[in-house]
């Protein structure tokens, strides 16, 4: 074991609390396959969405965590159930009437509405390949359509054909009356329609490997199981899954908590300890709704990487991932500096506090080095107050306050410039609203304005922040964040805004002594 696993574990990160019970799994013999599976699921309906990235992020944590306490060899697989028949349509594809005739069709036998694959199902495995390449994911791609037609599932499904009363026993308490009445593990592929039907299994043949059904025009039909002639239903298909290709762990969302219990009864049934499993929370929307790709609600993750990077979403995702978040426009600005925050401190740091650092697991142990004195919560109001549109702009005032800085030699933040205007263009410019000062505020500004035109110019943003606080404490403010508050809203039109000192020694001092004129003067209510 790598000399600082011990450390790695004290520092109760989860991933590696996760990688230590597979480690614990193969405490007594390495797994007989030679290497540790790890596995991620996808289903090609539609498009991969920031539900897949979470998933797929969070798991190659856990297997970056692995890597430092095991010298066992470890393989990701992106599974696709692509051999699965589409329920409905998708609302966001072209062509939606002539894909309604496929309604049932295994999804690498519906037509491609986009034209550009072989089916909507090879489109859509596409699209995944190429959003997790995006982002650098280590894995393997893996089709259910290859798997059950290249025979690589076959020895597994003949298992479930010799247990399958013990599989119905176990699954038709879990079903509805109804639904329990006609329930089959075995779900044909119709020979004539090529339709994945749900039908009543008439009999089982185990000798000869295949079953019995009565199609929807009352026709006894016998089919192989084995060739993809038939697949599995949902959870039988997992725990079939899980031992046909030996995963050792999975992850998943906790509404499925119930379907994994009952898939690990059954590959428990056909002889294969379940993978260790890892629940994750699900995400709400800014109503505190549960997000649901059919309903939209929620945020894309076209959307999040149009104002901040991917590794800001890779904090998110890492940050108590069994507890449900807002997952809104509005948590944008936080994980990004959170993000920036982390990636600052993580040079000085040492031993367990570098492994309990979310960057060590965001980038394996290597995160980029950068020396950052902005945060996006600073650029996003510097952008408000100069009402800036373009780059140079901001970078006017951040090679004055930091001359030595330039998108060339700091290109983190020259992204985030990018993401920070953008963000303010959508989101902060619509929503500005000055207000007027009070009598004690406008005594305040007036106050700190004087501060500001005797201060000197090359003073700290520390030393600009004790500046600030000293007015609002001379001004009776018992509560000094009323003072700041009054500073946002009267002067960059928002309830929120930075750490003032900061802001100060970027935007300069003089600027802000006339900003804060203009504000007296009524000049932002005139011009909002």
């Amino acid at each position: 074991m790598n000399p600082d696993a011990a450390i790695a574990l004290s520092s109760k990160a989860w991933p590696f609390e996760e990688a230590d019970r597979l480690v614990r799994r193969f405490a007594k013999a390495p797994p007989a396959k030679g290497h540790v599976l790890f596995e991620t699921g996808y289903g090609p309906s539609g498009l991969p969405h920031i539900g897949t990235f979470g998933e797929v992020a969070r798991t190659t944590m856990v297997r970056r965590a692995f890597a430092l306490l095991s010298d066992l060899p470890t393989r990701l697989v992106a599974f696709s159930d692509d051999l699965d028949g589409m329920r409905k349509v998708p609302d966001n594809v072209p062509n939606h009437a002539v894909l309604q005739q496929f309604i049932g069709r295994p999804l690498t036998e519906v037509p491609d509405p986009f034209g550009t694959h072989e089916s909507f199902g090879h489109h859509n495995n596409a699209m995944l390949r190429q959003f997790l390449d995006t982002f650098g994911f280590e894995y393997e791609f893996v089709s259910a359509t290859d798997c059950y037609r290249s025979g690589r599932f076959d020895a597994t499904l003949l298992r479930v054909l010799e247990h399958y009363e013990a599989i119905q026993a176990i699954m038709l308490p879990t079903l509805r009356e109804e639904r329990a009445a006609t329930y089959s593990p075995f779900m044909p592929v119709c020979p004539r329609t090529r339709r994945v039907l749900q039908v009543p299994t008439v009999e089982i043949k185990p000798g000869s490997g295949s079953i019995v059904y009565r199609d929807h025009d009352g026709r006894l039909v016998e089919t192989p199981v084995t060739g993809g002639h038939c697949k599995l239903q949902w959870k039988v298909d997992w725990a079939m899954r899980w031992v046909a290709l030996g995963v050792d762990y999975e992850m998943y969302g906790k509404d499925l908590i119930p379907s994994a219990q009952v898939s690990a009864r059954i590959a428990r049934l056909l002889g294969h300890q379940p993978p260790e499993g890892f629940s994750y929370e699900l995400f709400l929307d800014e109503n505190g709704e549960k997000i649901s790709k059919s309903r939209g609600n929620g945020i894309t993750i076209e959307e999040w990487l149009t104002y901040a990077s991917p590794e800001s979403l890779a904090l998110y995702m890492y940050q108590k991932p069994r507890q449900a978040k807002r997952l809104y426009f509005d948590v944008i600005p936080r994980a990004v500096d959170e993000y920036l925050q982390h990636l600052a401190s993580y040079p000085a740091q040492q031993g367990k506090e570098r492994f309990a650092n979310p960057v060590w697991h965001i980038h394996g142990g290597n995160p980029p080095s950068e020396k950052l004195s902005l945060s996006f919560g600073i650029l996003l109001n510097l952008a408000s107050v100069v009402n800036a549109e373009e780059k140079g702009v901001l970078w006017g005032f951040i090679s004055r306050y930091a001359p030595e800085a330039s998108p060339e030699r700091n290109p983190i933040l020259d992204r985030l410039v990018g993401y920070a205007l953008a963000y303010y263009r959508d989101f902060v410019k619509p929503t500005k609203r000055y207000r007027a000062p009070d009598a004690k505020e406008r005594a305040a500004l007036e106050d700190l304005a004087a501060v500001l035109a005797g201060a000197d110019r090359g003073r700290s943003a520390e030393e600009l922040q004790n500046d600030v606080y000293e007015v609002g404490k001379r001004h009776d403010f018992a509560n000094l964040r009323d003072w700041f508050k009054a500073l946002y809203e009267v002067l960059l039109g928002q309830e929120q805004g930075p750490r003032m000192g900061s802001f100060i020694a970027l935007y300069g001092i003089e600027e802000t002594g006339r900003l804060i004129d203009r504000a007296l003067r009524g000049e932002n209510l005139s011009a909002a």
